[in-house]
């Protein structure tokens, strides 16, 4: 029987892996005594004082550690705390599992968290986060312009050959469409960086970082369960399995998740409900440890998103969803990723190889008001990593390196790229966009008396581009004649030194203080969709970012908070620009200055109960912008998807007997969503619920998503003119929710 069950889940593994493409939550531990918790800090913390001239630690640092991300651990239990075999290096910037600390100014979900926040798709993350803001928005119906912001920087993709903010999944870099739909089944912890990184991991990001990570294959037979019904017929299924092929040598663990919603946007023309969501991902890996010093695994991610008509409106529209569309529009994202991660353990060093390939697909039609319509046929990114890192093993004590290297070969191709405008002549774009990466960085930490410790990063990267394009006019007979002369194998060659600095100073065994100054870069390119000749390069963009703050741990680690402030100085921002229609097509190089604060607090007042507060304020505004299409001077003018301040506040409540409650409040203020600043959201404030009963292997809620029913934009356009287009938030949801582990 036991063979029989590695046949099939093996099969099911290799059908995995050999698919292109494919079309809750993990019980929370038992509940944590806080008489028993109370006892314990204490105990540990006195080990601590009477070590810690032996291991350079103090309460704060072992908080801030990655180990308090343990799968097993609450929020403020510090039972991860060892006796001789900790150093966590805080003022380093990134987020490897190999490194085992928790930068400063990062931020670390946990999985409890997880499972807390309903985190399950990267838009949930600011659930956590102020300052970190999702906008669900679908840039010409593209998932592939969803803006993130992280301190006043936003991260379109589209056109663009480099995201501000890099996403990975367990150490594999990829573009942050594949965090969409992991499961929090599946996730074991999320890392959040919000400082520049370019000397620690492979891929260079100007804004920061964020690193799923999943739960990984060990020996332990497991199975987890998840599914929930809710509004619109909202429906959820999660599983996962895990056990050892070979007892303490092999094990493998697979893992999916299905998602589909029926629509809720009336269609008047039709008479039919439209938005309808339907998406599937599967996850496997095969864990290999051959000896104690070595770690070898395979993963596969795999992805299939068929989603129906955006809940797109006219932006002044009374009634945010009902539409008048003789044409459905749709969103078909497939993508498939496969990672061989190697890692060794020796005496004096430690080392890692990881060797990725991602192949994404996609077509959409994007429908608006006034009949226009945007559409692609085929839009597809194939992506091969490869990164190399050596560094010191983890008993290094006042000194510390890392050396690495990295190469990345992007291939972005769109083909048949239209618009469709009445009354205006059709168009058609082409582009296929190669991209070679190349890049050596290392850094080293050095603590030259007990309190403080410097760092320093150096990085050289060094890109060469290559672009095919055309711009045509369609004919009414089909033909196209070229409104610009076609592009063929245009060159574009770019090199950069970016630095980074940063100190971390011990005040006391509860405060520590922080500062980093980091360059960020963001390579040159080649736009296909420029217009003109002229406007087919466009040049780096550089950015010099500044940060301080404190983190501190009180009474024992019932109480946790953290100031940050930070300023971003940018040359040659790289925006993408609307013209007179409203449609995408160039790319322009402006100053931008982006200035913020972020308060965070975390408190556990009484056993069972937990309160969470985090606000932020940040203020970005353009520096000597004129739109080069419609010659509109926008200069002081904030920068679009930037609420300017944000706020997280919530409560939960567990009782002994297994209870459980949630409330959650997720605030923002005053958002532009264009350049010019005439598509606005006022400020707004939803709220979120959830109660339920946890027993020790299962549980069952009752949930409730923007609880009021608020009406709000997550984004706007002015195309097409003169209506220009709304995107808008989801409406009330409701569920319920079960989940098991065997």
């Amino acid at each position: 029987m036991k063979q029989f069950f590695y046949t099939l889940v093996t099969s099911v593994f290799c059908f995995v892996l050999a698919q292109p493409s494919f079309a809750q939550e993990n019980l929370t531990d038992k509940q944590i005594n806080l008489d028993l918790q109370e006892n314990l800090v204490s105990t540990k913390t006195d080990k601590l004082s009477s070590n810690a001239s032996q291991v350079g630690i103090t309460d704060l640092e072992a908080a801030l550690s990655e180990p308090f991300a343990d799968s097993n651990s609450n929020l403020f239990n510090l039972d991860f705390i060892t006796e001789a075999d900790i150093e966590p290096t805080v003022t380093a910037q990134i987020l490897p599992q190999e490194l085992q600390y928790l930068p400063l100014n990062s931020t670390l979900i946990s999985d409890e968290e997880i499972k807390e926040i309903l985190i399950k798709y990267l838009e949930n993350i600011a659930k956590k986060l102020a300052k970190y803001n999702y906008s669900p928005k679908y840039e010409r119906g593209n998932e592939l312009g969803n803006h993130i912001v992280m301190q006043g920087l936003i991260n379109p993709k589209f056109l663009t050959p480099q995201d501000r903010v890099a996403f990975y999944i367990d150490d594999i870099p990829v573009d942050y469409n594949n965090l969409f739909i992991l499961s929090s089944t599946e996730l074991d912890r999320i890392q959040v960086s919000r400082i520049p990184q370019s000397s620690v991991v492979g891929k260079n990001s100007s804004a920061g970082v964020v690193n799923a990570i999943s739960r990984q294959a060990s020996s332990e037979p497991e199975v987890l369960f998840g599914a929930s019904y809710g509004s619109y017929n909202s429906r959820e299924l999660q599983f996962s399995l895990n056990d050892a092929l070979i007892e303490d040598k092999l094990a493998l663990r697979i893992a999916g998740v299905y998602k589909g919603r029926d629509g809720f946007i009336e269609n008047i023309a039709t008479d039919d409900k439209i938005g309808e969501k339907a998406q599937f991902a599967a996850r496997g890996q095969l864990l290999w440890t051959p000896t104690s010093d070595w770690k070898i695994s395979f993963n596969s991610y795999n992805s299939f998103i068929n989603d129906g008509n955006p809940p797109f409106n006219k932006l002044n529209s009374s009634e945010p969803f009902e539409v008048d569309l003789d044409t459905e529009g749709y969103n078909k994202y497939n993508t498939n990723t496969q990672a061989l991660k190697v890692g060794y353990q020796g005496k004096g060093f430690r080392a890692t190889s990881i060797t990725a390939r991602r192949f994404s697909q996609q077509e959409f039609i994007f429908p608006s008001s006034r009949g226009a319509t945007q559409t692609i046929d085929d839009l597809s990114l194939k992506l091969w990593t490869q990164e190399l890192r050596l560094q010191s093993p983890e008993t290094a004590d006042n000194f510390q390196w890392l050396l690495g290297a990295y190469y990345e070969s992007q291939d972005y191709t769109v083909d048949d790229a239209r618009v469709d405008i009445p009354r205006l002549p059709k168009v058609r774009r082409f582009g296929d966009d190669s991209r070679q990466t190349y890049a050596v960085f290392g850094q080293v930490d050095y603590k030259p008396i007990e309190p403080l410790t410097l760092s320093a990063g150096l990085r050289y990267e060094s890109s060469n581009v290559s672009l095919d394009s055309s711009y045509d006019l369609v004919n009414s007979d089909g033909s196209l004649s070229p409104i610009r002369p076609d592009v063929e194998d245009a060159k574009l060659s770019d090199n950069e030194l970016i630095p980074s600095f940063g100190l971390k100073y011990q005040f006391s065994p509860n405060l520590i203080g922080y500062a980093n100054i980091s360059k960020g870069y963001k390579p040159g390119g080649l736009n296909y969709g420029a217009d003109t000749e002229d406007t087919l390069e466009f040049q780096e963009e550089k950015t010099w970012s500044y940060v301080v703050g404190l983190q501190s741990i009180w009474l024992n680690g019932y109480l946790l908070a953290g100031l940050s402030f930070f300023h971003k100085d940018i040359n040659d921002y790289q925006v993408l620009q609307f013209d007179e229609n409203g449609v995408l097509g160039d790319i322009n190089n402006i100053g931008l200055k982006a200035t913020g604060v972020q308060f965070e607090l975390q408190a556990k007042p009484a056993p069972g109960l937990d309160l969470i507060a985090s606000i932020g304020y940040a203020d970005g505004k353009y520096d000597n912008y004129i739109n080069t299409e419609t010659g509109i001077d926008l200069s002081d003018n904030q920068v679009p998807f930037l609420p300017q301040l944000t706020y997280n506040l919530a409560a939960q409540y567990r009782t002994n007997g297994g209870l459980y409650a949630r409330a959650e409040l997720r605030g923002y203020g005053l958002t532009y969503f264009d350049d010019d600043n005439t598509i606005k959201q006022e400020p707004y404030a939803l709220v979120n619920a959830r109660i339920g009963y946890e027993a020790e292997k299962y549980g069952i809620y009752l949930y409730a998503n923007n609880l009021f029913d608020t009406r709000y934009l997550t984004s706007g356009y002015i195309f097409p003119v003169p209506d220009g287009t709304a995107e808008f938030g989801n409406p009330a949801m409701y569920g319920i929710q079960f989940k098991a582990k065997f």
